[in-house]
């Protein structure tokens, strides 16, 4: 067989290779991470300031991006549950796609946009302006001081940011079930108590440690790395938002599957 022949099969091989390469990497870098999380020393300031940042600065996208989706979400499934007249089961549908599937999905896509980038975006500057080395320099572990706080951050803020757009994108329904579609506001949320489970929601806030754990990890792993001044921070924000969302989708199905009985 000519070396033509053998040169798509070479690069096939070749980009094989990267992919299992970056995937050691990244895996190495977020080892590092959940111990340096575990370990002291802890810099307890840095880990409020990025809680403050990560968690109370994101409600406002969190709460809009929950209460329309909520509404959006009442008023297909009222559509759908027309054709066969089951337009009572609103609420119920609702209740538990919001729990188990969008609130946590939306908010670590919102959030991946919005934290990823710019943990990559400030780590990486600091990379490229060598303020990274001038702290190792100083003895001071950059794993603990600057990821650790972002990861912890991360981790413990998208719970409860979910939790948050739960409510908010149950009332979305609500008020649209309510004011457009006629149900009657009681019965709604009677419907909605009695319908929902524990399991629901214990899997969404499960779903979205993890989704917080890989979005900050993601920022700080390619943040970390970059490299060339304005142009390799640039790369380095977008891989960080595009890998955090491949992650997230791919992690959703995986968490998703371990939890159907």
């Amino acid at each position: 067989m000519s070396a033509a022949a053998l040169n798509p099969l070479a690069q096939i091989g070749r980009a094989t290779l990267a992919i299992f390469a970056e995937t050691g990497r990244i895996t190495r870098f977020a080892a590092q991470a959940a111990a340096a999380c575990v370990t002291p020393p802890w810099f307890v300031s840095q880990l409020a300031s990025q809680l403050a940042r990560i968690g109370y600065f994101s409600l406002p996208v969190i709460g809009l991006t929950a209460i329309f989706i909520g509404a959006a979400l009442a008023l297909n499934i009222y559509t759908g549950g027309a054709r066969f007249n089951a337009e009572q089961f609103v609420p119920n549908i609702v209740v538990l796609g919001i729990t188990r599937e969008l609130g946590p999905v939306l908010a670590g896509l919102m959030l991946s946009g919005r934290v990823s980038a710019g943990i990559a975006a400030e780590i990486g500057t600091m990379r490229v302006t060598e303020q990274i080395d001038a702290m190792s320099t100083l003895q001071t572990n950059p794993f603990r001081f600057l990821v650790a706080p972002r990861v912890l951050a991360a981790t413990i803020t998208l719970p409860v940011l979910v939790l948050v757009a739960d409510i908010i994108g149950v009332m979305g329904g609500w008020l649209v079930s309510v004011n457009t579609l006629g149900f009657n506001g009681t019965v709604y949320l009677r419907n909605t108590l009695e319908f929902l489970e524990t399991e629901d929601v214990v899997l969404g806030l499960i779903k979205a440690a993890a989704f917080g754990f890989i979005i900050s990890v993601m920022g700080a792993y390619h943040g970390y790395r970059s490299s060339g001044g304005a142009l390799g921070v640039g790369r380095a924000t977008t891989n960080a938002v595009v890998g955090s969302t491949v992650l997230i989708l791919a992690a959703n199905y995986v968490i998703t599957a371990l939890f159907v009985k």
